[in-house]
């Protein structure tokens, strides 16, 4: 930087600074000049002090030697009328506007340089650059200008592995690499870095009401600063991106947001991948649904499960009711009624609770079939064997009045002569159970010829066949 003197002058007062910006890199020493003029009627014993200052106190300004975060580390070189600030291992706190002020022995006669000298501390950087897919180059790097002999040193997770301005590493690497300026003491810069593996915190916990306000925050440490992106898992695809922001927000959480998300830290060094954390938003019971096992039409001795089903979280209690009754029938998410009657049809409803609160399912009808045709069924079977019964009984009787009574026996035919086939007498009797159809029926007709005369004799046959059709 040029040099430039800046004259401030009042009837002879003034302070002239020989450079007004100054930067100087971290832990190097700085030296800061200035000359002042007074009025030739102050003799040079006559000026009671002269100092440096960046603060004022009370609207007076501070010494520079009395500011504890100077101490020991500045020094005034001062002779005639000129006066060097001298500041050693100079930190990046200490760039300010530094201004000289001196003072004689009158009150109130006093003089300040102003505006002052700008200092400013720079601190070594590593610069990071990709070469290729697999290889990085890093360059250590200053903004203030720094002499042409200036020399560096890498360091590697403390260890010295080269020296020169830059050094290449491959892409990923987790180790730790900074640089050091030779010959300045603390002149190191900070160390670069990838990312480690990110944490994730929820605000205000992992199980929240649905509606509510929620964050998701992903953190890392890393140097440079990691870039951040937020996923949420999918057991049959690839990740969802939701954001990519340090910080996942949901202003008005749903059930559907439930599920597994994760978050990555990246920067030119690396990539890393943090935890899956799990989200539950707790809701209340959706509207149960009602199956019914076998069916919803029983006949009176069967078994019937009905079964209640719900989304809810957390999971839901069920309590069962019978329309019109106040007392529940059962708890639990099956039902079962055994050996049904006709008492057991009716209504029937299921109500699913949990802390977020509670729903009923729609009423679910279970009638009895079997407990009215089974007593038509009985009746009819009973009914038909009765009949059956009659009608051979009027059968037999007719015969007998037919036949008239004989006082000798019976003369044997000639075996070529034709002998009539007695009458038998077949009946038959089939019944149909089902539950739409009831079907009764009768048959009588005559037999075929017996096959030798000795079979000729009054035969009756009866036959009654019951078919039950399964339901």
């Amino acid at each position: 930087m040029c040099c430039v003197t800046v004259i401030q002058s009042q009837d002879g007062w003034g302070v002239n600074y020989l450079k007004t910006d100054v930067c100087a890199a971290k832990g190097t020493t700085v030296d800061i000049i200035c000359d002042f003029t007074h009025p030739p009627r102050i003799r040079y014993s006559d000026i009671k002090d002269r100092f440096w200052f960046t603060k004022e106190k009370d609207g007076e300004p501070v010494d520079l030697t009395t500011d504890s975060e100077y101490s020991s580390r500045v020094t005034y070189t001062c002779y005639s009328k000129s006066c060097h600030l001298i500041i050693t291992y100079v930190r990046e706190s200490d760039s300010a506007e530094y201004k000289f002020t001196f003072m004689t022995n009158k009150p109130g006669e006093k003089y300040t340089g102003s505006p002052g000298v700008t200092l400013s501390v720079k601190g070594l950087q590593v610069q990071v650059r990709r070469s290729d897919s697999t290889w990085l180059e890093l360059t250590c790097h200053s903004s203030c200008v720094l002499s042409d002999r200036a020399e560096y040193v890498w360091y590697k997770n403390e260890e010295i592995i080269k020296r020169g301005s830059s050094l290449p590493v491959s892409s990923g690497s987790t180790d730790r690499y900074y640089c050091y300026l030779i010959g300045y003491s603390g002149q190191r810069s900070p160390a670069v870095y990838g990312p480690q593996r990110p944490s994730v915190s929820v605000s205000p916990s992992a199980e929240m009401l649905e509606g509510g306000s929620v964050n998701l925050t992903c953190s890392t440490d890393a140097n440079p600063a990691a870039n951040y992106t937020w996923y949420k898992a999918h057991r049959t695809s690839d990740p969802h991106l939701l954001s990519e922001e340090p910080q996942l927000v949901f202003s008005s959480i749903q059930s559907s947001d439930s599920g597994w998300y994760f978050c990555t830290a990246e920067n030119q060094l690396g990539r890393k991948t943090s935890d899956f954390i799990l989200i539950r938003v707790k809701y209340g019971p959706q509207r149960p649904s009602v199956s019914v096992s076998p069916s919803a039409e029983m006949l009176e001795g069967d078994s019937v499960n009905l079964t209640c089903s719900t989304d809810a979280n957390p999971a839901a209690s069920y309590t069962w009711y019978k329309e019109h009754e106040d007392s529940p029938r059962a708890s639990g998410q099956i039902f079962t009624i055994t050996d049904f009657t006709a008492e057991h049809s009716g209504n029937y409803y299921c109500e699913a609770q949990n802390e977020m609160g509670r729903s009923n399912s729609t009423l679910r009808l279970i009638t009895s079939s079997g407990a009215s045709n089974g007593w038509i069924a009985a009746f009819a079977s009973t009914s038909a064997i009765f009949l059956v019964i009659i009608m051979i009984l009027t059968v037999l009787m007719i015969r007998r009045k037919k036949s008239p009574p004989s006082s000798r026996p019976a003369e044997r035919p000639e075996n070529n002569a034709q002998i009539p086939p007695a009458e038998p007498c077949y009946a038959t009797a089939s019944f149909s159970r089902n539950q739409e159809d009831l079907l009764l029926y009768s048959n009588v007709s005559p037999a075929r010829p017996p096959r030798r005369k000795e079979e000729v004799e009054e035969v009756l046959y009866s036959r009654v066949n019951f078919v039950r059709v399964s339901q």
